[in-house]
């Protein structure tokens, strides 16, 4: 039987800053063999989004087929660490480790639950990536499609991701908002400014079209859903001369938002608004996922029902907070989240209670445990 403890400092050893592929691998793998997986890896892609690795584990022949889904890749740790950010160290019964959190930990406590229920001969998966703090070009899209290819399909998702807020098993996750990112550039034609007849300056079209754009209420949410905000989150001119009209004026935009939008029609919005007040600019948007919603029901009931077994915390079902992984998987069944506390995950000295760590392996053993039931 697999440590939880001493897997998550094995995983956290492995630096595997995203994109990531390689040794990380190597432990997880390891740790699974000997559980009865069968594991598949894989690398795909090229710099600069790859390569990537991804791993497919399965076991097991009787249904329904759960599926837990995770990431191995990590944020960079960033200068300002009390020790090495990947060298695991215990202190004050806290693990410190890039990825105790997000999300080596969890990952090592579904390990650990999945050993315990060896004999139940459950038909089990993990779905991990190298590749969701990045770009996840080559990550869980590609999962999936290997996946296709080899006729699996889970019937229900756990993603590991940190949603617990205050302790230990007080949010699930059902849902999230979806995310785009829209780039605006509005030519002009540069000059002095002492002779503004013989230039154009593209600030004041910029301007106007932001201030039309910033009064924008897009809904005001819904029963799920927080309501959908669009940000500035740039403008710049790249002009470092106090009497030169820039020749052009860029600007970029971030809007999270609900179900009931969508990213195509969003910045379309956006482009139609741009164009009326400076025609002719450049307007391109990139979505990184919809919004979606796993409509409270059999799994949602199933993971709760454990968390208040195990922990005696009701636990609140949210769609809060930014993007993850689970805007891919829910394309092939019901997907929650749910996994330690968020409070420091990105963060220098990034840290997970030992407790925390042992109950969440031991939550994740009810889930299965009532999944056989």
């Amino acid at each position: 039987m697999p440590d939880v403890i001493e897997l998550t400092k094995a995983l956290i050893a492995a630096e595997s800053v995203t994109p990531a592929r390689g040794a990380v691998f190597d432990v997880l793998e390891a740790a699974l063999v000997p559980l009865g997986f069968a594991v598949e890896r894989f690398v795909e892609g090229e710099a600069p989004d790859g390569p990537v690795e991804n791993l497919l584990a399965t076991r097991g022949d009787t249904g329904p087929h759960f599926a837990f889904a995770g990431h191995l890749d990590v944020v960079p740790a960033g200068p300002g660490w009390t020790g090495d950010a990947f060298v695991p160290e215990v202190r004050g019964g806290l693990l410190y480790g890039r990825g105790a959190v997000d999300m080596k930990g969890a990952i090592a406590a579904f390990v650990v639950a999945a050993a315990a229920r060896v004999s139940a001969n459950r038909k089990l998966s993990l779905i991990i990536t190298g590749d969701e703090e990045g770009p996840a070009t080559f990550g869980t899209p590609r999962l999936i499609e290997r996946m296709a290819e080899r006729g699996v399909k889970p019937d229900l998702c756990l993603v590991g991701e940190p949603t617990s807020a205050q302790r230990l098993g007080d949010t699930i996750k059902i849902g999230r908002r979806g995310s785009t990112v829209i780039w605006i550039d509005v030519p002009g034609r540069q000059g002095h400014v002492a002779y503004p007849h013989l230039s154009d300056n593209p600030i004041p079209r910029l301007i106007t079209a932001l201030a039309e754009i910033d009064a924008i209420t897009l809904d005001s949410g819904n029963d799920w859903f927080q309501a959908s905000n669009i940000e500035i989150t740039d403008i710049h001119t790249g002009n470092p001369a106090t009497n030169v009209i820039p020749g052009n004026a860029r600007a970029r935009l971030s809007i999270r938002f609900n179900d009931m939008q969508n990213g195509p029609a969003l910045i379309a919005r956006i482009d139609e608004i741009v164009q009326r007040h400076a025609p002719g600019a450049q307007v391109k948007g990139t979505v990184y996922g919809e919004a979606f919603l796993t409509q409270p029901g059999e799994l949602s009931t199933l993971v709760a029902g454990a968390i208040e077994a195990k922990l005696g915390v009701t636990p609140e079902l949210s769609t809060s907070g930014g993007t993850s992984d689970a805007r891919y998987l829910v394309k092939l069944c019901p997907v929650v989240e749910f996994g330690l506390l968020n409070a420091t995950m990105h963060k220098l000295d990034e840290a997970v209670a030992i407790a925390d760590l042992v109950a969440l392996a031991d939550v994740y053993e009810e889930i299965l445990r009532r999944v056989d039931a």
